[in-house]
């Protein structure tokens, strides 16, 4: 029999292990690939809002200013990489409820918790760090919206993620009213077998993302010109069809000579993300405070040398703490409280294998 407190060993990737999963099914490496570059585009954006300490805007929101002039962080960069985060969220929290279903009796109780346990991280984030904290929003989104939408057939999952997204860009909302939609389409992803089939094909992506470029030329524009509202609905549309363009971009370029040094450069940050998200808020504080100044009146420089600074230190402790270990400090204990039950974190010497009843426990792919 099944129990719900004894949970499958993470996933054992990184430099010199295996590809797939105990149970044999590949990970899908595109989407730690994804997340890592969602991560760096987060932080790049996010650099200005939590260097002013208070007010800070949550990392859907637009730097106003930047937007309205047409500077590149408004045109390239502001909410064009939440979008990616939220989907992947979406698609980790369905890939793991997956996973879980044929490890536990109450799958959907172990999912409870996991965001359950998410909620304070965010909340204390939020109220010690920086207001603009997304975490507290994912959990809530996840309580309300995720987890009570496993109950429903596919078909209306995406039907809802449909509604769920349009809606807030015909009223022209900032980026978190686009969450419910997002995590419901990377869902529905999930459950029509189109996450297992992201790597297979060229031809998908290519033809998407000439898709969504066609759409964001014509958004951007009018984006520029609308100077009245500091959330648009064309803001937010060419925030939707960039990051797009970005999804498409990455999964053409895993297909060529460069996924090796896209994984390289990538999955580290991406398979860490709890972590380095929460201590790139604490590295910009700290930079912001040796600068001083408002942050304002720093150069057009500053903020990709110091997101780049950061990323850069996360990367390096990212590679080598992965070399060691199973998984990063947050995202295991975050496991550990998911399934109440104290999860291996070194990993096993070449040619070990773990003992026990954990031997017949396929891994459960990470978020």
């Amino acid at each position: 029999m099944a129990h719900e407190t004894l949970p499958p060993p993470p996933e054992a990737t990184g430099p010199g292990q295996p590809t797939t999963t105990s149970s044999g099914r590949p990970r899908v490496a595109a989407l730690d690939v994804l997340r890592g570059f969602a991560l760096c585009g987060i932080l790049l954006a996010n650099v200005k809002p939590i260097a002013h300490m208070v007010d800070a805007a949550p990392v859907t929101q637009p730097v106003v200013a930047a937007t309205r002039d047409g500077a590149w962080l408004g045109l390239l960069v502001d909410q064009r990489f939440f979008p990616i985060f939220s989907l992947l969220f979406g698609i980790g929290f369905s890939l793991l409820l997956d996973s879980a279903g044929r490890h536990v009796l109450h799958p959907r109780v172990l999912m409870l918790r996991r965001l359950l346990v998410l909620l304070p991280l965010g909340l204390a984030h939020m109220f010690l760090l920086w207001r603009g904290d997304i975490l507290t929003i994912y959990a809530v989104v996840g309580l309300l919206v995720l987890l009570p939408s496993t109950w429903l057939p596919p078909w209306a999952v995406a039907g809802l993620a449909a509604v769920l997204i349009a809606t807030p860009l015909i009223l022209g909302g900032n980026g978190v009213p686009l969450v419910p939609g997002l995590f419901l389409l990377g869902s529905a992803l999930t459950r029509y077998g189109v996450i297992d089939r992201i790597e297979r094909s060229a031809r998908v992506p290519a033809a998407l993302g000439l898709v969504f470029a066609a759409g964001a030329v014509p958004a951007l524009w009018l984006q520029i010109g609308d100077t009245q509202r500091a959330f648009s609905t064309w803001f937010s549309l060419a925030g939707l069809l960039i990051a797009g363009v970005y999804v498409c971009a990455l999964l053409l370029l895993l297909k060529t000579p460069l996924r090796p040094a896209l994984q390289a450069v990538f999955v580290p940050l991406g398979r860490m993300a709890l972590t380095n998200y929460l201590s790139a808020t604490i590295l910009v504080l700290v930079t912001a405070h040796v600068i001083g100044g408002s942050p304002e009146g720093w150069s057009a420089a500053a903020v990709p040398l110091i997101a780049g600074s950061i990323l850069v230190s996360q990367w390096l402790v990212s590679t080598l703490w992965l070399r060691r270990y199973r998984q990063g400090p947050l995202e295991w204990l975050w496991r550990w409280a998911t399934w109440a039950h104290r999860p291996p974190l070194r990993r096993t010497p070449s040619g070990a294998r773990p003992g026990g009843s954990q031997r017949k426990l396929s891994e459960a792919r990470s978020i």
